[in-house]
């Protein structure tokens, strides 16, 4: 189904008692998610790396972020306002957050379990770029 990366805009139903934001997966990613983990109270950026395997869904709940993504394009920064920003993230594409809002609160719905050898990981920029199919087919 999806393979590219892709921004997305969580639907957003406003009734006299509440805000609702309903995800239907089904609508946004094609894996089984096998881990779901919060990025909470954020002081710096996260951690710049892909991924060759692990597919990753990340939705804004609250606040507000930068995301920096390289799909083979360069790096780009995308802003994300919560709690209707999301973004789906395939293996091979480079990517970090950063300039959190104090209050952000990030989801990240994930195709893997964790593994600590990390051995899914490239955290080295020029080793992702000569890694990456994005890349390659240039």
């Amino acid at each position: 189904m999806f393979k590219e990366f892709q921004i997305f805009t969580i639907k957003k139903i406003e009734t006299p008692k509440f805000v609702m934001s309903p995800v239907e997966l089904k609508e946004y990613v094609d894996f089984e998610v096998k881990r779901a983990y919060f990025i909470t109270k954020p002081v710096a950026q996260t951690g710049a790396h892909c991924h060759k395997i692990e597919e990753e869904f990340f939705i804004l709940v609250q606040g507000s972020c930068t995301a920096v993504i390289d799909r083979g394009q360069g790096l780009e920064e995308i802003a994300m306002n919560g709690p209707t920003s999301a973004m789906y993230v395939p293996a091979f594409v480079w990517h970090h957050f950063k300039d959190f809002s104090p209050d952000a609160i990030l989801l990240a719905l994930s195709s893997t379990n964790y593994s600590p050898d990390r051995s899914d990981y490239v955290e080295d920029y020029e080793e992702f770029k000569k890694a990456s199919p994005y890349y390659a087919a240039d």
